[in-house]
């Protein structure tokens, strides 16, 4: 029988929650409001929250000065193109180390997590020289590969993960029945942990949405996303703190679009296979 939970308890549990909430959202809050202000009321002292005289100029100066859908059009497809290749990968990875383990599984396990502890800027000047060789500088396809091998360990893990909860007798059945291993992880398994599935779709897109040091230091125009698009505007001349800011909207609006309509399956994924 589930415990009661007072009023009272229910009552500071959730003005907590909307305290932490209202915290974790402000600084999009602010940049949002700071993004329809003049720049001499972005460095306002004190600073004007509300009573200012709104515009909306900084969002037309930033789009006559970069193609913004240019930017959004890379990060769609390096961030969306990324995970998509990545599933194709970690999903038979996953699969084999969670029905067929072998004594290093774990150990494989771990080494993958291990290289997400490495600061990216140690791998920076190889990764660099490899696509300047290959003529893979500022072009989609090396972002698609760079991003896929650096969230592969997390695919792979929460897929893992996922897998685990399956009960290995229904894939027993399948082969049975005569499914080969091909139909086994495309008509059996993958319906199962579509949940799983989804929520590391969403995840992983969101991570590659918001990768900023590959970006900027692997391209210059041609497949530079909206990472890039946020950074041209700091400059040497200083900071242009409404344009940064209407620049940073407009770049994190989608994925915040996303989010926000996705959010259900996202929980639902994230509490996959946890204890009931």
């Amino acid at each position: 029988m589930a415990r009661r939970v007072s009023t009272q308890r229910k009552v500071v549990m959730t003005a907590i929650a909307w305290t932490l909430a209202i915290l974790i959202f402000f600084p999009i809050l602010w940049t949002f409001l700071t993004s329809f202000k003049s720049e001499a009321d972005a460095i306002a002292s004190p600073p004007q929250f509300l009573f200012f005289n709104w515009t909306t100029e900084n969002y037309a100066e930033v789009q006559s000065r970069s193609d913004y859908f240019h930017h959004f059009f890379n990060s769609v497809l390096i961030s969306f193109g990324s995970t998509f290749l990545g599933l194709l990968i970690a999903i038979p990875s996953a699969w084999a180390m969670a029905f067929s383990p072998t004594k290093r599984t774990k150990d494989v396990l771990m080494w993958m997590l291990s290289t997400k502890m490495m600061p990216p800027v140690g791998a920076l000047i190889p990764i660099y020289l490899i696509f300047r060789n290959a003529g893979l500088l500022d072009s989609r396809l090396g972002l698609v590969v760079v991003l896929t091998l650096i969230n592969l360990p997390i695919i792979v893990w929460m897929l893992y993960t996922y897998f685990k909860e399956i009960p290995g007798e229904i894939l027993e059945a399948a082969r049975m029945d005569g499914a080969s291993l091909a139909k086994e992880i495309v008509y059996v398994l993958t319906p199962m942990a579509i949940p799983g599935i989804a929520s590391t779709l969403l995840l992983n897109i969101i991570l590659a949405w918001n990768e900023a040091f590959w970006t900027l230091n692997l391209t210059a125009s041609q497949a530079a996303p909206l990472t890039a698009f946020i950074a041209s505007y700091s400059s040497p001349e200083g900071l242009f703190y409404a344009k940064l800011s209407a620049a940073s909207t407009m770049a994190i609006a989608p994925i915040l679009i996303l989010g926000w309509f996705s959010q259900k399956q996202l929980v639902r994924g994230l509490t996959f296979g946890a204890v009931k």
